[in-house]
């Protein structure tokens, strides 16, 4: 497929006499039509499409087809279709009455040369960058993040499942690409054994049969390993995807003692973020946040919030679902630095925040986090009696703390904690504590002696002046609009299928969530031209009840 030189392109005129006669979506193709014909061009793709080779479909087209797609959750053949019967859609591609449109396939083959060439966030960002031209989209506004979990195109499995189909995918594959191989190093009893797909409920159901159903796809698994990475054997053997899963899912399930095949203990395995939770999909991994329990991903959407003014998606990052939302904050600021598109405040929930955090988004891009702090964790705190490490006072120029009795510190150790952060630690002399009246609101240390942690000077100053800013109505007035950020997540989950992923592997589960975001943009785009107010909270039929009786 080759890039065609440019041409200008006219709408049709038989297209425009017929245009008004069509439905809610067909005017937005209208407006839009004219709204974005500045949007994208067939250069914007020019370094993903060669410039020999067979002749390909218009980008700009397939780019404007592929938004219009996720606007309208269509499959390839439901989109393709419309391309060749709706008058709506040959209107906004400037495309003849009698165009015959292309092949389904068409599409999917554009997607993975995006995915290919790692222009993902082309056809999301051209359109930022037409936002920021209109003035639509403005630097240093305030912003918003959350994010919602995405399971992945796979059904979730057992660990002994994901053994047993593990192994069944790599014969399979094997079948396919060395068949003559395979055959002089199966067993007879493979046929039986993983002839059909690997299902719980046909394996045993005690724990000590479950075990021994382990021992023996684990030994089948090491046969068919040795024999691939044997040096009679083809080299080329190894570099089969589905051979190196298998390899990787045996390390992760087994292990070798003695010369016999053990079943690792479920604390023996190793964590989720790297753990192989299906053969065929890697890239999703088991993730559980409070009671909610999945297999797949993390999408995270930001969004402006200023009142009054069109509110558009700003950034979307795709990451597995273990990953903490604390540990995308700064590659959210990262991408939106490289857009020009900075907040001034990012509004976040406690999620996104810590003192780290607090300090670098200030210092790195001048952006003030703005979100509910962690609470004090030591007793004290948490029980509301005792002195918390709040109430002790830090000379950091000397490098001491006095406590609320007035004794001050014999200490003061940097040290990193369990989860490799720099923290203080700060300690008192055992003849102060152990003579003071106040000892059992200060400790209940069995050394009567009060040890104290606190954070460094910038971020501790940070998270004291955050947790004085929470206590404040201004505060709680400016946090309760990220609630808005639930609103968009709602929106992409319910009307563009956000919630599951469409394809398998991370990078297009990303280009999935882009092409959403583009597409709530675009509604959002025409909804703000056409006078469209803004939505608001809905209110239940009792809360509008008692509201007119007060």
């Amino acid at each position: 497929m080759t890039l065609q030189p440019e041409a200008q392109y006219v709408v049709p005129v038989e297209t425009a006499k017929v245009a008004h006669s069509i439905s809610l979506k067909g005017n937005l193709c209208i407006t839009m039509a004219d709204t974005l014909s500045e949007f994208l061009s067939d250069q914007d793709f020019s370094a993903i499409f060669p410039t020999q080779g067979q002749p390909a479909e218009s980008p700009w087209r397939l780019a404007l087809v592929t938004i219009l797609q996720y606007l309208e959750g269509l499959t390839d053949r439901q989109t393709a279709d419309s391309v060749r019967n709706r008058i709506d859609w040959k209107y906004l591609l400037c495309l003849e009455l009698t165009d015959v449109g292309f092949h389904h396939t068409v599409l999917s083959e554009f997607r993975t040369r995006l995915v290919t060439e790692e222009a993902e966030r082309l056809i999301f960002e051209n359109l930022l960058t037409l936002c920021l031209d209109k003035g639509w989209l403005k630097p240093r506004t305030r912003q918003r993040t959350d994010s919602t979990h995405v399971l992945a195109a796979i059904r979730a499995v057992t660990r002994l499942e994901c053994a047993g189909e593990t192994f069944r995918a790599t014969l399979n594959a094997l079948a396919v690409a060395a068949p003559e191989w395979l055959r002089s190093q199966s067993q007879p009893e493979w046929l039986e054994r993983y002839s059909e797909r690997i299902e719980d409920y046909h394996l045993p159901k005690s724990k000590s049969k479950r075990e021994e159903q382990a021992i023996l796809y684990g030994e089948d698994g090491f046969r068919l390993l040795n024999a691939i990475f044997d040096d009679a054997s083809p080299a080329w053997l190894r570099q089969i995807p589905a051979v190196e899963t298998l390899r990787r899912v045996w390390v992760q399930q087994y292990y070798c003692c003695d010369a016999k095949i053990h079943w690792r203990g479920q604390d023996e395995t190793p964590p989720a973020s790297i753990m192989i939770s299906s053969p065929y999909e890697p890239d999703a991994h088991y993730a559980k946040k409070k009671s909610t329990a999945w297999v797949g991903y993390k999408v995270h959407l930001s969004e402006t919030c200023e009142p009054n003014e069109l509110h558009l998606i700003t950034n979307v990052e795709t990451t597995p679902g273990p990953i903490a939302d604390r540990d995308v904050t700064e590659t959210i600021h990262d991408s939106l630095t490289n857009n020009n598109i900075l907040p001034s405040k990012h509004i976040v929930d406690a999620g996104y925040l810590d003192s780290e955090l607090l300090v670098n988004s200030q210092d790195q891009h001048q952006v003030d986090l703005f979100g509910p702090t962690r609470l004090d964790c030591g007793w004290q705190a948490k029980e509301g009696k005792g002195f918390a490490a709040s109430d002790f006072r830090v000379d950091w120029e000397n490098q001491s703390v006095t406590c609320p009795e007035g004794k001050t510190s014999i200490s003061w150790t940097p040290v990193n904690d369990v989860r490799d952060n720099e923290v203080i630690q700060i300690k008192f002399a055992n003849a102060d504590c152990s003579r003071c009246p106040s000892l059992d609101l200060c400790t209940h240390s069995k050394r009567q002696r009060r040890t104290v942690t606190i954070l460094p000077e910038a971020q501790y100053k940070a998270l004291q002046m955050a947790r004085e800013r929470e206590t404040t109505s201004e505060y709680k007035e400016e946090y309760a609009c990220r609630a808005g950020i639930e609103g968009t997540l709602s929106e992409g989950v319910r009307a563009h299928g956000l919630r599951r992923a469409r394809y398998i592997g991370l990078a297009k589960t990303h280009l999935h969530h882009l092409m959403t975001a583009t597409a709530i943009n675009v509604k959002r785009i025409y909804n703000w031209l056409q006078g469209t107010p803004q939505a608001t909270t809905r209110t239940s039929q009792f809360a509008k009840l008692m509201a007119q009786e007060a």
